[in-house]
């Protein structure tokens, strides 16, 4: 097939369009200080951040899988009114600012919130800046990632084989496990990692609702918020190390990330 060639104006903008995103990228790159790389990622601080990151983004992504394929199977097969808005308010935290997600949350789940209050006096139950807070911000901004991944591919999947296996005698969870689960196994695992690398990064709401406590709510991007007031050359470190799990992600969910936008 014979190359296009491609006009000088679109060219032009297109170079300087990525140019935006790549130069800052490679500032930070260049910048960092390798030779204290060791030294800033097995600081006792760092590796205390970064546990409670895993762990939290990990059990957002376990709490979104519960929540959200559920919901998204809701949202993908039974048709009743407001379902569409109801689906732009779940999957709003994509695009709201994630400092509004944290508010919305305090005002929520605080010890004076809708549901805080009666948690707090009835349960002694408190949520903001703990552990569990972290986890709940993360799921807030992230499960929504999952929640359309895996609607699109119950959309796009051939509805035949879950009607053979009912044909067959199968119940209906026995084909949601064997069947549909099986089938929208793309979809699910790239929803997955999508909404844990986004729970990952996440920042504006887990300050805002769970606080920056060393060892009990600050994440990595907390540390590297902190850090760049107090340890700049360490802060690029951790920034690195943040870009390039955002990175592989993208680059190894491609293709999954680009059918979903077209589905």
């Amino acid at each position: 097939m014979r190359q296009e060639r491609v006009p000088i104006v679109i060219v032009v903008p297109a170079a300087i369009g990525a140019a935006f995103f790549i130069v800052p990228l490679v500032g930070l790159i260049v910048r960092s200080p390798w030779g204290d790389a060791i030294t800033a990622l097995t600081a006792p601080e760092t590796l205390e951040a970064l546990k409670l990151s895993v762990i939290a983004s990990l059990s957002a992504t376990g709490v979104a899988l519960v929540l959200g394929v559920p919901l998204a199977w809701v949202y993908a097969r039974v048709a009743f009114p407001g379902r569409d808005l109801l689906r732009a308010l779940t999957t709003l935290p994509m695009v709201l600012p994630p400092v509004v997600g944290g508010i919305a949350l305090l005002l929520a789940f605080g010890r004076r919130g809708l549901l805080g209050a009666w948690l707090n006096s009835t349960f002694g139950i408190t949520f903001p800046f703990t552990t569990v807070g972290v986890v709940m911000a993360e799921t807030f901004v992230a499960m929504p990632f999952l929640i359309l991944t895996v609607e699109a591919g119950l959309r796009s999947m051939d509805r035949r084989y879950e009607e053979a296996a009912r044909a067959l005698g199968a119940n209906r969870w026995r084909v949601f496990t064997r069947v549909t689960l099986p089938l929208i196994g793309p979809s699910l695992f790239a929803g997955s990692v999508l909404c844990w690398a986004r729970a990952l990064g996440e920042f504006g709401a887990t300050i805002t609702f769970a606080g920056n406590f060393p060892g009990v709510t600050q994440t990595m991007p907390l540390a590297v918020y902190l850090l760049l007031e107090t340890n700049q050359e360490a802060s690029f470190i951790l920034s690195l190390v943040l870009l390039l799990v955002s990175l592989v992600v993208l680059v190894a969910l491609k293709d999954r990330w680009l059918s979903f936008y077209s589905s």
